[in-house]
This record gives structure tokens, sequence and C-alpha cells, in this order.
């Protein structure tokens, strides 16, 4: 930075200590009053509708903040290593740079944070969000280390000609982790589930709510409140289904009634129908079935098929248990019972024992 010394050799006196006590104490001058104006501006930004300004503001301030000090010091540095006449007079202005490098660098990557918690507090697809911050981060980090590079000296065509015959030697050593980095990707572009569904896969042991979607993991935490982390690779080649998306959630119940009530099965059967089709939970435009559908060993069955409105877990539940009581309710009106496992056993020539009551 020739700025900072032409700076320095327009005010310097022959006192050196003189001139260091100067600079720190408009350096500290300086910060009190950044402080006192980012306070100000921070009010400000908070007034305004837009969230945008607060975006930019919450950016920029703590970089700025290191910018002053830095600056500050880094004309402390030259006054005393000019007058000790060291060799680190020289370093000092390629410290700064990369100083300042680093800290502007530091801002894009706060803003980009604070854009995507932006766009997801306006019900924008989070993982989508994630993602294409997540490139924007590691287009700024390259941007930057090419900055760097070059500042230092570094031929930049050199060194990107150096990285691709790098990143062939590395993509060869490292190919489960560029399938993971690609699993990512294919995920980010298809988006078979998102941030807070529940999936599971019938291939693997997987099952549970998408915490995190990485680009090397997925961090997955299972019903029993464990993390599983399944690398990106792993999706695809296994199917994967996404509860989290049904649009309804199915009642499957098969019933039985004794034998002995076998005359009231026609009208215990349509009467649930009925229950079924003015159900305010139900959603009759559906498939709904309430039909008499065998002999069993011991019973005689119908069964139940149809769909809640609700996909909430346990509102389903809570559903699912007041469709049963109210078929046990009906079946119970028609003085029948449900049917239990049990046994007759006819021997030939032996008349069964009639009971006798305990009243006889």
């Amino acid at each position: 930075m020739e700025w900072i010394s032409s700076l320095i050799t327009s005010y310097k006196t022959n006192n050196w200590m003189f001139d260091v006590s100067v600079i720190l104490l408009i350096t500290s001058v300086a910060f009190v009053f950044w402080r006192y104006f980012a306070k100000k501006m921070e009010r400000l930004v908070l007034l305004t509708k837009t969230g945008w300004d607060d975006a930019i503001w919450a950016s920029i301030w703590k970089p700025i903040n290191w910018i002053v000090l830095t600056v500050g010091l880094a004309m402390v540095a030259s006054v005393y290593a000019e007058n000790q006449n060291s060799a680190l007079l020289e370093y000092i202005p390629l410290a700064l740079t990369l100083v300042l490098t680093g800290l502007i660098a530091w801002a894009f990557l706060r803003f980009i944070t604070h854009a995507e918690h932006k766009f997801i507090s306006q019900g924008k697809d989070e993982t989508t969000v994630n993602a294409l911050g997540k490139l924007m981060k590691a287009a700024v980090l390259v941007i930057t280390a090419l900055g760097i590079f070059q500042t230092l000296g570094f031929s930049i065509s050199g060194v990107l000609a150096f990285g691709g015959v790098g990143g062939l030697v590395v993509g060869m050593a490292a190919k489960d982790l560029l399938a993971n980095f690609f699993g990512a990707f294919v995920i980010y572009l298809d988006r078979p589930f998102k941030v807070g569904d529940w999936i599971r896969s019938p291939d693997r042991n997987i099952e549970g709510t998408v915490e995190h979607i990485g680009w090397r993991v997925s961090i997955i935490r299972t019903f029993d409140k464990r993390p599983l982390y399944v690398p990106n690779a792993v999706f695809s080649s296994i199917a994967v289904e996404n509860p989290s998306r049904m649009s309804h959630r199915r009642i499957y119940e098969t019933l039985g009634i004794r034998y002995a009530d076998s005359k009231s099965m026609a009208a215990i059967v349509a009467e649930v129908k009925t229950m079924l089709a003015g159900h305010d939970e139900i959603d009759t435009t559906q498939t709904m079935i309430v039909n008499f559908n065998g002999f069993g060993s011991s019973s005689m069955d119908f069964f139940i098929y149809t769909f809640t409105k609700t996909t909430n877990w346990v509102h389903f539940h809570e559903v699912k248990q007041d469709v049963l009581l109210k078929v046990m309710a009906i079946i119970e009106s028609y003085d029948a019972e449900f049917a239990f496992p049990t046994q007759t056993l006819h021997i030939e020539g032996v008349q069964p024992e009639v009971p006798i009551s305990p009243e006889s």
C-alpha cells in the first residue's frame, strides 16, 4: 500500500515516538467514531421495510472494524521499521494487502450467509438456497485465493495449469469424495427431498428426518434422535421414499365378528360405510371400500380401506382412533361382538353337553 507510505512521509517528524503516538491517537479516534456511527446506522437500517440493507450492514460492519485497526497498526509498524532501518519495512505493504483482501472476502462471505437467511425467511426452498450459497462461497474463496497468489508474485496462469493437473491427480485419488460431491449436486438438482423432510429407503436401513445436506454427507435424524451420516453417493444407487410429500394417509384395517353374528354383517358394513362417508376427517373423493371380505378360522372378516385428509402423523392416529371407536360402537349396537380365536371339537357318537346355569 504505497498510499500509507506517502501519508507517513508527508506528516512524519524526526521523533518517531511522537509519530507513533499521533497515529495511535488518530486510529483510536477513528475507531471510536466508527463504532458510534455503526450504532446509529444499525438503528437506521432497522427502521426500513426492506431487509437487504440489514444484510449488507450486518456483513460489512465487523470487517470495517478490523480494517480501521489494521491500517492503524500498519502505519505504526511502518514508522517503527523505518526508524530502525528494518528489512521488514518492505513486507508491511504486502502483509497489509493480504489482510485487507481477506477482510473483504470475509465481508462477502458474511453477506452470502445473511442472504441465505433472508431467502429462507421469505419461504424459498432451503435446500436450493443452501446449494447456491455454497457455490457462491466457493467462488469467493477461489477468487480470493487467486488474488492472494497474484499478490505474492505467482503467475495465475501457472497456478491454473498446475490446478488442472493437480485436479486430475486428486480426482483419481479421491473418487469417493467426488462421487459424494456429485451426489449432493444431483440432490440439489432433482430435489427428491429437502431439509425437514421425513425420508426412508426400502433398500437400506435409512429412515428419519433430513437435518442437513452437505457436499459430502447428509445428516438424517432417526426417530430415536440419533444422527445418521449418509454419504451422498448412496442416494444415487438406492430408492428413496419421501412420506413427507404424501397427499393423504391410509386407514386399512381388517375386523372380524363372530359367526354367531352373521345375520348382522350386511347391516354393520353398510352403517360403517355411511359413518365414513359423513366423517369430517375422511376424504370421500379418494377410494373408500368397506366390504365383507372372507371367512376366517374363527371370524367373519370385513375390511376398511379409506384415506384421511390429514398427513400429520399425530393427528392421523387421532382420526384413526375415532374411526375405530365408532366402528366398535356400531358393532355393539347390533349386539354383535368381535371374534377371538376359538376351537370347537366334534366327536362322532358323543353328544355335546348342555351347559348348566349356576342358578339351576
